[in-house]
């Protein structure tokens, strides 16, 4: 068996990382893509490898000639290849592939070991590999019947969102038997290029081929196996992120894409925190229904929006706030309020990245559940020179829950010594100690003045997309401020939509909470059963545990990423603890137990 791969392309797309090399040269986490691709088929012990150059074509051959590869190496070379398209590199090629087996290969993929042999290994003589269409893939995918042949192969013109379940991406791997190059791929590939021109894709030949009652190609399906397809710098920042053989440098690359992974279809994400039963497929299916008009149409003003979140929450529009997410309402309202704040360590690091060290007064829980009551909170603070009190409740990262009655006991206690005081409620509706949990009530504003309430919709609702957040007092000044604070608008099209209609939908919202307590019930009950791991009461939508038995938690967090592709938060970093901490969310059953099962492999 012998390998063609083609690399004559120019690469534009990834600009100045092209100037001056071809676009297989670019480096993946220090490593140039054609020296991992050559590395890799020089291990499976082939007759030749056979490239296709053009730009910068002489700069590879160089390049390549400083690399150690034992396997023979010989160049076609496309002098228009800033005329043509792959079809025709491939038609240099073409005798090759009349001389034996052939994997066939584009010069920008990098890809594990295993995808080679996944298509190496099957017995199948010819064949295209192919895996699960997902949304980050570009190009050509194919149909398939329930025996793996190729149905229809469709490009750009032919692809169909709405069909994509039944999509599968072509790898752009390929092995060719030379009885098939002989009999079909060579004869086609010859017949449409004298037919149809040098500027189209060599797949095009294979969609001719699969129309024939007897194509004699099939597909190949990966289960797992990573693959990237590099095409511009953002395709190059995934795949680093994916292939770099550092654990703890991977770890450290999720860490700071602070979201976005989607871009990730295998990765299970238990770091950051939304309500997994809720929205309700119905909701989803009425705004996506509406996708066209509010795509083209501007949302309303900060007025109607305050509209909006008021009715639903009972309130006057006057009392309410509505932020892109909660974390725009927490910049405005800590840049707003003057002198020290009272913040419980460790907590939710957004309100105190706000504030300069020194306007920190941190209440540090004695125990190990890192829990505490109203009465702990008063009496710290009661002597404290302190103009605002923060409380997150439930706490995070704790889950520590303060009962509503307490929670005011705190607010008149504030309302006495002239504290602003700010809870943070965005977990609230978790809780299970109680029916009524939230203050968001036109009483409870009416009385204390000094109270402020935030709430984040993305993570009880489980629309982190749609970036929702609400701020609500009684305080006009401050309601006032951060409406003139925030931009005109702050709010998009999808998430004013989502509060027009989502009042319509609160009996499912509450039956999506019902389901969560059960699951997070089952769930904390699984997790006390694992070797090495305390888990701490809580009750909120995530659960704080701690790492023992000589294990840490870095070393817990950088595992199950690498090996398992679960992201969970590391606490190791975060103010306030002492020993080894993680915070992990509560998520759908199935995935909860996979969790589950790879911790009780690695703590054991």
């Amino acid at each position: 068996m012998q390998a063609v791969i083609l690399a004559a392309g120019m690469g534009k797309r990834l600009k100045e990382l092209t100037n001056n090399n071809t676009k297989c040269m670019v480096k993946v986490n220090g490593v140039t893509m054609i020296e991992r691709m050559l590395s890799q088929l020089d291990r499976l012990n082939l007759s030749s490898i056979n490239i296709v150059i053009g730009y910068k074509g002489e700069k590879l051959k160089d390049y390549i000639g400083t690399l150690n590869i034992k396997t023979p190496i010989n160049y076609f070379e496309n002098k228009i290849y800033d005329k043509t398209n792959n079809i025709y590199s491939l038609y240099l090629a073409r005798k090759c592939l009349l001389e034996e087996d052939t994997l066939l290969l584009e010069s920008d993929l990098i890809f594990e070991d295993s995808v080679l042999e996944k298509i190496v290994n099957d017995p199948y003589p010819s064949l295209a590999l192919v895996d699960k269409y997902e949304s980050w893939m570009d190009g050509t995918v194919v149909t398939l019947d329930e025996d793996n042949n190729i149905t229809e192969f469709l490009g750009k013109k032919q692809f169909k969102f709405e069909d994509i379940c039944n999509y599968y991406k072509t790898v752009n791997i390929y092995k060719f038997s030379k009885e098939f190059s002989t009999t079909h791929y060579v004869p086609f590939l010859e017949a449409y290029c004298k037919a149809l021109g040098d500027n189209e894709y060599y797949e095009q030949v294979l969609k001719v081929i699969t129309l024939l009652d007897k194509p004699e190609i099939k597909a190949t399906v990966l289960d797992g196996q990573s693959w990237y397809e590099i095409d511009d710098v953002q395709d190059l920042d995934i795949a680093e992120s994916i292939f770099t053989t550092s654990t703890k440098e991977k770890l450290a690359r999720f860490q700071k894409r602070y979201g976005g992974y989607w871009r990730y279809p295998k990765l299970i994400d238990f770091c950051y925190l939304v309500n997994p039963f809720y929205p309700t497929p119905k909701l989803l299916d009425e705004m996506k229904a509406n996708f066209d008009r509010l795509i083209g149409d501007y949302p309303s003003g900060m007025d109607v929006n305050s509209l909006l979140a008021a009715k639903y929450f009972g309130i006057h529009k006057d009392q309410i706030v509505i932020g892109n997410g909660a974390a725009e309402l927490i910049k405005s309202l800590m840049e707003t309020l003057r002198g020290k704040i009272g913040v419980i360590l460790p907590t939710f690091e957004e309100y105190p990245n706000r504030r300069n060290k020194e306007d920190i007064v941190a209440f540090h829980p004695s125990n190990r559940d890192y829990s505490y009551n109203a009465d702990d909170l008063i009496n710290f603070y009661d002597d404290k020179d302190i103009s605002t009190l923060l409380l997150i409740n439930p706490d995070n990262p704790s889950g520590n829950y303060i009962m509503k009655k307490d929670v005011l006991r705190v607010a008149a206690w504030a309302e006495q010594k002239g504290i602003t005081f700010i809870v943070d409620e965005s977990f609230v509706d978790f809780a299970d100690k109680e029916e009524d949990t939230s203050l968001i009530n036109e009483e409870i504003i009416q009385e204390y003045s000094k109270l402020v309430i935030v709430k984040s919709i993305s993570k009880s609702f489980g629309v982190p997309g749609i970036r929702l957040g609400v701020l609500v007092s009684n305080n006009v000044d401050v309601i006032s401020y951060i409406k003139k604070d925030v931009a005109i608008w702050n709010i998009n099209s999808f998430g004013e939509f989502y509060m027009q209609i989502s009042e319509k939908y609160k009996s499912d919202y509450v039956a999506g909470l019902n389901k969560f307590k059960t699951v997070r019930k089952d769930y904390m009950s699984k997790l006390s059963e694992i070797e090495n791991l305390r888990v701490i009461p809580t009750q909120a939508n995530y659960v704080l545990c701690e790492v023992l038995g000589g294990h840490t938690s870095t070393e817990l967090t950088e595992q199950l990423l690498s090996r398992y592709d679960i992201f969970i938060k590391d606490l190791s970093t975060k103010k306030g603890f002492d020993g080894q901490y993680i915070r992990i969310a509560v998520r759908k059953p199935e995935e909860n137990e996979k969790l589950v099962e790879a911790m009780k492999i690695l703590l054991k």
